[in-house]
């Protein structure tokens, strides 16, 4: 029985008796039980989401999306790190909200401003090198999974390029 369903129960009880006590008793039971705490959805990271909707769809229980022998490295790392594998079990059961990814300015040192920030024309599917300015088609913040993918992961290991983390 979930809350809602206890909450009905008593709601039904109540408006069924006569006996001004029990309805006392009941309207005090209707009350805590409405201040309960629901059980909040867990944040995890993208390729942790994708698993789990992968081994939903492949109707998976949660002990086999829990088997290593179904993780890539990634997935592994994160799963026996901390508590990651009650956060999982939690994400499982009760949902969860993909985090936000990290996004990251690329700046090539020594290079006149006008010209030194990665840029992705997402209309073109081309990346060059011009000003910061960050908007919905041509774009400076970029997660690293992007940045990789495009073979500039290199950016995080360069001297000559400055990383920055940024919102959004």
């Amino acid at each position: 029985m979930n809350k809602k369903e206890l909450i009905e129960k008593y709601k039904e009880l109540e408006n069924g008796t006569f006996d001004i006590a029990a309805i006392v008793v009941c309207q005090s039971l209707l009350k805590d039980l409405e201040q309960l705490d629901e059980s909040q959805k867990v944040k995890v990271p993208q390729f942790v989401a994708e698993h789990i909707e992968w081994t939903k769809e492949e109707d998976f229980h949660l002990l086999g999306a829990m088997n290593r022998e179904n993780f890539d490295k990634k997935l592994e790392d994160w799963f026996y790190t901390d508590d990651n594998m009650d956060l999982f079990a939690r994400a499982w059961l009760d949902g969860y909200e993909v985090e936000k990814e990290k996004r990251y300015l690329v700046k090539v040192k020594g290079l006149n401003e006008d010209n030194s920030y990665l840029n992705y024309d997402s209309i073109d599917d081309e990346w060059y090198f011009t000003d910061a300015e960050n908007g919905p088609a041509v774009g400076t913040h970029h997660t690293r999974k992007q940045l990789e993918e495009a073979g500039f992961g290199w950016v995080f290991d360069c001297e000559g390029v400055e990383v920055e983390e940024v919102e959004g």
